[in-house]
């Protein structure tokens, strides 16, 4: 999953930053409303935090221009305002969850997935298809009466493709969900993940359809 942290704090981005990614996320992290409004209009995110006191524009200028703009991505506002005008303006603009700081890094993950569960239609955090189960509370993958929990990197792809089953990811598609701004990608590093998992789960995990991509059977 690839989130976009719009953070200008650099000690509370660098935190926010390593827990996401310890959860297996892919972060890409601006600090200030320009470039985070371009970021929102030229990336495709699972989500995005969004500070409010933001240099050059504030947060609440950046969710309205995107809204406006057509911008979906659901967006989790992560402030320090807890004024009652502030949480009602914020949600009145389109965000789709605000958190007071300080909180948690376990909140904030629980509530990251309640958004991806609203958005996608599910009541739960478990991802399944007839043969596989992926729990994004727990990172435990299950296939072929095997269950692991599963590395961070690991748990993005299959995360990536038990979204969509039956849908083929291209190799471009789950490097853009797997990898982030400034991070080297080697030639060969999705099929090695994906070698991974067919190890520990078997082929019947992820299939290969040549020329094309990967998926997930439903």
């Amino acid at each position: 999953m690839r989130v976009l942290l719009i953070e200008d704090d650099a000690l509370i981005g660098n935190g926010l930053v390593a827990a996401l990614k310890s959860a297996g996320m892919t972060v890409d992290w601006v600090r200030d409303g320009l470039t985070a409004q371009e970021a929102l209009r030229g990336t495709a995110y699972a989500i995005a935090l969004l500070d409010l006191g933001l240099p050059g524009m504030d947060g609440l200028a950046v969710l309205k221009a995107a809204r406006r703009q057509g911008v979906e991505t659901p967006v989790l506002v992560v402030t320090a305002r807890d004024a009652l005008e502030d949480r009602v303006a914020g949600l009145d603009l389109g965000a789709d969850d605000y958190l007071v700081k300080p909180f948690e890094v376990p909140e904030l993950l629980a509530r990251m997935r309640a958004l991806m569960r609203r958005r996608a239609g599910r009541a739960t955090s478990r991802l399944e298809t007839r043969e596989a189960a992926l729990d994004t509370g727990t990172h435990e993958f299950s296939h072929g009466g095997r269950t692991e929990l599963l590395p961070a990197r690991e748990y993005a792809l299959m995360q990536a493709l038990m979204e969509r089953p039956g849908h083929i990811l291209s190799r471009a598609q789950i490097e853009e969900r797997l990898y982030g701004w400034g991070e080297e990608v080697e030639s060969n590093a999705v099929e090695v993940l994906i070698h991974s998992v067919r190890r520990k789960f078997g082929k019947g995990a992820i299939l290969n359809i040549r020329g094309a991509g990967w998926m997930v059977p439903k």
